[in-house]
């Protein structure tokens, strides 16, 4: 049986930054690459949606190869920035222990610009686990924020999906495994953890 707390954010990090990662074209991922940061044609008035789990991602994006989502970032992000992002989220379902009403529940989500969602966490095989992981919407003020003061670097991680994907199709699970980097428990600040409905 999973040890694996339900609702737990799981990310790559360091002292001072968070990784996450995000799918895109060719179009915005090489534009973006070359500047540090997004930059047109990327879109800053729509939803932009970061994720810490590269299987997850793996998952999404069909091994960076679903139309659209051909180029997979892993975008290093200040912790800081992250605090802000969730200090300033709605649920993206209505949580009866959190909202006295449906109609609560729109409020919040008219007023905050950021989103939360937690979907079940892959593995290797991407096959759904019974433990969740997070993804963060950015809207309005929270993505000129991700994209002009958040955002350390970006890596593109394509190739090494895709070499993750061969090693697994040829049986090596072992060395597809190993491509795919270890994501420990983030440490949330206890009222963050309980805003966004973390379990551990």
């Amino acid at each position: 049986m999973s040890t694996v707390p339900t609702h737990q954010v799981r990310a790559r990090h360091t002292e001072r930054t968070v990784t996450v990662y995000q799918a895109y074209p060719p179009a915005i991922a090489d534009v973006a690459l070359t500047a540090g940061t997004f930059v047109g044609p990327f879109r800053r008035e729509r939803m932009t949606w970061i994720k810490p789990s590269l299987r997850w991602m793996a998952h999404r994006s069909g091994w960076a190869s679903k139309l659209g989502q051909e180029r997979v970032l892993a975008v290093e992000i200040t912790r800081a920035g992250l605090h802000w992002a969730l200090g300033h989220a709605a649920l993206t379902h209505h949580d009866r222990a959190r909202h006295a009403s449906t109609s609560a529940w729109r409020a919040e989500l008219v007023r905050r610009p950021v989103r939360v969602q937690w979907d079940p966490e892959r593995d290797l095989h991407l096959r759904p686990l019974p433990h969740r992981t997070v993804q963060v919407g950015l809207g309005g003020e929270a993505v000129d924020r991700y994209v002009d003061d958040w955002i350390v670097g970006l890596t593109d991680v394509t190739e090494r999906l895709h070499a993750a994907a061969a090693r697994l199709a040829a049986g090596d699970e072992d060395a597809a495994a190993a491509l795919v980097p270890v994501e420990p428990p983030y440490p949330l600040p206890p009222g963050l953890a309980e805003a966004v409905g973390a379990s551990g």
